[in-house]
């Protein structure tokens, strides 16, 4: 007959310690216990209260302007999220040095901003680092933080000073009066109800904008950390500008007396202008033209005007014949010139009108000889063919007459017109 089996065997010895455990059931309480207690305290130790002999840290010295209520055994935070202790505070110099016991499994970047937070209003102060980025290089054992990398909360006391000072901006007779108006008549709690909707719907609206009110701040601290960086200057500025207005500010009655006495010569500025009006427009025109033909021309006009990097130009070969003892220095020349024949009508040298000149005049001798300075070699343009006539051009063409305006002056000759003629 074969032997008992696996769960039979199993069974008498399941069997068996309860029996032993039923005879001898103070002794297994006792051992109960104890595990238990030792299991809970564990729990406390490890899981509550982060007391871990077997762990692994490393000491980080924080810089900071002012303790802002931390204390020693406080939490250190990444981001929220525990990684060590506070080991003691202490005073250096003119702030004060937390030493933070850090996980040392846990890699911290040495560029993180540090601050002390608060989980309420009524303290539970920490130390949270804050990086920007992932990377590193990490603190180690022994590394000191800045302290223009941390910051603590808003002292009580300046909390209270600032508060006072906004309640001090508040007027107390309107205030007085906003009470009375809500505790006085039956349309009261229509008005508070009222005051608490539209608190209660402000809230809402600033709740369904949250990221864009958090991007607002985010984007409000940089400017104003720009204002505040530029402070200085903008002192500086306002100072200057305190002098300008106060020097405007005694010259007020000189500025008036100027406003006072200047409108008579605008006004008969403005006159001027629209008298002339129509010669302007003309005037204007005939400049735009001038201003044309000189631009076209700038090679000529460097001859006669040149740079320092040339020499001989006309203006300097007329100032060299001054001299300081008075004398003129000329050379004459006994060689007659050619000169040029227009072969256009000429008028009588008595006709005392103002005759139109003619528009082409264009020397008909090829020779060399004439005119070396003249039209016909002046420097031009390229591509500029006006030393010669155009084809099919009118000698006897002239410029066209000048406008008769309002303000134009006649100008007769040979006596006056005939109807001005007094009689015999």
């Amino acid at each position: 007959m074969s032997g008992p089996g696996v769960a039979e065997r199993s069974a008498r010895l399941v069997v068996d310690g309860v029996r032993a455990a039923s005879a001898r059931r103070i002794t297994v309480a006792v051992i109960g216990l104890i595990l238990t207690v030792v299991i809970a305290l564990g729990y406390i130790l490890i899981g509550s209260l982060r007391i871990n002999p077997a762990r692994s840290t490393i000491a980080v010295h924080v810089v900071l302007p002012q303790s802002g209520g931390l204390l020693a055994q406080q939490d250190v935070t990444l981001r929220g999220v525990p990684i060590g202790r506070i080991a003691s505070v202490q005073l250096s110099g003119s702030g004060v040095t937390a030493v933070a016991n850090i996980d040392a499994d846990v890699q911290v970047p040495k560029n993180s901003a540090v601050r002390v937070s608060g989980l309420s209003p009524a303290g539970e102060q920490y130390l949270d680092f804050r990086p920007d980025t992932d990377g590193g290089p990490y603190l180690a054992d022994g590394d000191t933080v800045a302290e223009k990398q941390t910051g603590v909360p808003v002292p009580f006391y300046q909390l209270v000073s600032n508060a006072e000072g906004t309640l001090n901006q508040v007027d107390p007779a309107k205030i007085e009066a906003m009470t009375k108006e809500l505790g006085v008549g039956p349309q009261a709690p229509e008005k508070l109800a009222a005051l608490v909707d539209g608190g209660a719907f402000l809230i809402t609206t600033l709740d369904s904008v949250l990221p864009q009110t958090v991007r607002t701040l985010r984007n409000s601290r940089t400017v104003l950390t720009t204002l505040a960086d530029i402070g200085p200057g903008l002192t500086a500025t306002s100072l200057d500008l305190q002098g300008i207005l106060s020097g405007v500010n005694k010259m007020d009655g000189g500025y008036r007396k100027l406003l006072d006495t200047g409108r008579a010569p605008l006004t008969q500025l403005d006159h001027v202008i629209a008298d002339n009006s129509d010669t302007m427009v003309q005037l204007l025109g005939n400049l735009t033209t001038v201003a044309q033909l000189s631009y076209v021309r700038v090679p000529a006009l460097k001859e006669l005007f040149p740079g320092p990097e040339q020499r001989g130009s006309m203006i300097d070969a007329v100032s060299s014949i001054f001299h300081d003892d008075g004398g003129v220095w000329v050379i004459a020349d006994i060689y007659p010139r050619y000169t040029c024949d227009y072969k256009l009508p000429r008028h009588a040298p008595s006709q005392a009108d103002f005759v139109e000149p003619y528009r082409n005049t264009y020397c008909n001798n090829p020779d060399p000889a004439v005119l070396v300075r003249g039209a016909r070699n002046a420097p031009r343009p390229p591509d500029d063919d006006t030393a010669g006539p155009p084809p099919g051009y009118n000698p006897l063409a002239t410029t066209d007459p000048a406008p008769v305006l309002p303000n134009s002056i006649p100008t007769p000759y040979g006596g006056p017109p005939p109807n001005l003629v007094p009689p015999n």
